[in-house]
């Protein structure tokens, strides 16, 4: 009976690991596809002919690098700034008080429920009259500010560590922030790790703010390979955008992989109190 639980309880994760992983296994088939099979009908499921050409054309069709390194500049910027802003308010919320802390922490937990298309225009026109457009101080901007879902998992981090830690730390004379960067951030890896893989994936993949803020020159790998890939006759190129999209998405898996055991314990070990 205990047999025959643990395999059905298999056959469903492997069936989820099938149903979640086809997209990416499509986009990795057509990647190795010619031109010419894309518009045969009825649909060749594999390849007659298998070639990692399309990788190397995808790399040479526009300066794939320079857009790369425009991505990993922001994202860099950002995830970095957003982790540290989110756990110096974190910290704030769960180990010092102030008059009306709890309605705060309310009103910005409440920000999650708003999306985010709403405050795109206006977003705009501010840093149009500031003039940063064309430039990456709104990620700088962006990430000094926090995100409310980050400061969430270091305030739920920060509240379940033990009040002797920071007692000791007061008695030997120590003020808030030394407190917070010599005990408590250094405590907090795994949710750091967290912040970083998810703020990372956000401005890696994010579509509508370079989009909207910078110009084709110093514009993200994310916008270029939407409106890249094109032939002479300004019709895409669908294998060289499959090429192109699988090595995107290889800095967010080779960061997770390196982080995945913070990743997971920090979601873990932040939950509510």
């Amino acid at each position: 009976m205990v047999f025959a639980r643990r395999s059905a309880v298999y056959m469903v994760l492997v069936a989820a690991l099938v149903l979640f992983l086809s997209p990416f296994g499509w986009l990795v088939i057509t990647a190795l596809k010619a031109s010419s099979e894309l518009r045969v009908m009825p649909i060749h499921w594999w390849p007659h002919d298998p070639s990692l050409e399309n990788f190397k054309d995808a790399l040479t069709h526009f300066e794939y690098f320079a857009y790369a390194r425009n991505s990993l500049t922001i994202a860099g910027i950002y995830s970095v700034l957003i982790t540290l802003a989110s756990a110096w308010a974190g910290y704030g919320f769960a180990r010092l008080d102030a008059p009306g802390k709890r309605v705060i922490f309310g009103v910005l937990i409440s920000t999650m429920m708003l999306p985010q298309i709403i405050t795109l225009i206006p977003t705009y026109l501010l840093f149009a009259r500031m003039n940063l457009l064309n430039t990456y101080m709104p990620w700088v901007l962006w990430g000094l500010a926090g995100a409310p879902f980050l400061i969430f998992l270091f305030r739920q981090f920060f509240s379940n560590m033990p009040k002797e830690l920071e007692e000791a730390a007061i008695v030997d004379g120590c003020g808030s922030v030394r407190i917070f960067w010599r005990i408590f951030l250094p405590q907090s890896w795994p949710v750091i790790a967290a912040s970083l893989i998810i703020s990372f994936s956000w401005s890696w993949g994010d579509y509508v703010a370079p989009a909207l803020l910078l110009d084709s020159d110093r514009t993200t790998l994310t916008v270029k390979l939407a409106t890249g890939y094109v032939n002479e006759h300004g019709a895409q190129m669908s294998n060289l955008v499959a090429a192109g999209a699988v090595m995107y998405v290889v800095p967010v898996l080779a960061l997770f992989l390196i982080m995945q055991r913070g990743f997971v314990s920090g979601i873990s070990t932040s939950g509510l109190k």
